[in-house]
């Protein structure tokens, strides 16, 4: 089997440490130089200093890494959309920087993941790996790409509805009929807006346990909380009016504002702030919604669409 040349995509910002020992781990892959064409690695306006992490690409050119530093921080969509509009790989590997690959022939495993039958047959555009925690071994949920998690966690590979945004190798081409992560979502959802564009296309996403990277999952220079929880209510809302039948945006709508209440019930600033926003959706945002055949696929794999 032919294997095909991989871009790994990494935003990273005020990781410096983790970052570097990513870079480390995967100096430990076999096979480099038949299946990695480069490293894309965008600073996203960090303040934590970077220059043993720079002192190390500078010594393992074989990673081949081409380090970008932005003084703005674009956020998570527009980050990586700079980094898949300038990746020259036909796979995209898309991980975060406090990851690390505890298999050593990883790589060349995910260059060949789509000439697996069931992606092949189902005409699979993006995969998710399995994530685990890096201290406790076990599955990170949270990033386990179907929501009937006790169903689907034994299946060594699924079709499902989403990708995990930190974890997944995506087919280059398809952006190209797709378009890229909506540049207006600055953090949270923006993986439902483009898996809905690409499961409309004819394509499919897919899960395969094959390939683990482990996780070491950390608050650390990301939105507190509640403001998270607030860009996610609203970006989801806007997902679901885009391409979803209405009743899925009324229930998105009212569903995750029940979710902010249990989470953050002191913060009613963002959450009034969260609904008014969501008030004027219809009125911003333009509806395409998807065919019938990609509703049939959403059922078929049981998608969550409610919330």
């Amino acid at each position: 089997m032919q294997a095909e040349k991989i871009s790994i995509l990494i935003l990273t910002h005020n990781r410096a440490d983790d970052l570097l020992l990513l870079l480390q781990s995967l100096t430990l892959q076999t096979s480099l130089d038949a299946v990695l064409e480069e490293i894309l690695i965008l600073n996203n306006a960090s303040t934590d200093s970077y220059t043993a992490v720079e002192d190390f690409i500078g010594e393992h050119t074989e990673l081949k890494v081409r380090y970008i530093y932005s003084e703005i921080n674009h956020g998570v969509a527009g980050g990586r959309n700079k980094l898949m509009k300038i990746a020259r790989g036909s796979l995209l590997l898309t991980i975060d920087d406090d990851m690390e690959f505890p298999q050593r022939d990883a790589l060349v495993k995910i260059s060949q993941l789509f000439l697996q039958p069931i992606f092949q047959k189902a005409n699979t555009a993006v995969i998710t790996v399995n994530v685990i925690y890096f201290d406790t071994k076990k599955v990170q949920q949270s990033v386990f790409p179907h929501k009937k998690y006790e169903k689907y966690k034994s299946k060594n590979q699924f079709l499902t509805l989403y990708f995990a945004g930190g974890a997944n190798v995506m087919k280059r081409a398809i952006l190209e009929e797709t378009g890229f992560f909506p540049e207006n979502f600055f953090y949270g959802m923006e993986e439902y807006d483009l898996c809905y564009r690409i499961l409309d296309q004819g394509y499919t996403i897919g899960y395969d346990n094959s390939v683990t990277i482990e996780h070491k999952e950390s608050p650390y220079g990301r939105q507190s909380n509640y403001k998270k929880l607030h860009m996610q209510w609203v970006n989801k809302a806007k997902v679901a009016w885009r391409y979803l039948p209405l009743i899925y945006f009324f229930s998105t709508a009212l569903l995750w504002s029940v979710q902010y209440l249990m989470h953050a019930p002191l913060q009613l600033r963002y959450y009034f702030k969260s609904w008014a926003e969501i008030f004027k959706i219809p009125f911003t945002e333009k509806r395409r919604t998807v065919k019938q055949n990609t509703l049939k696929y959403l059922s078929d794999v049981e998608a969550r669409l409610w919330y």
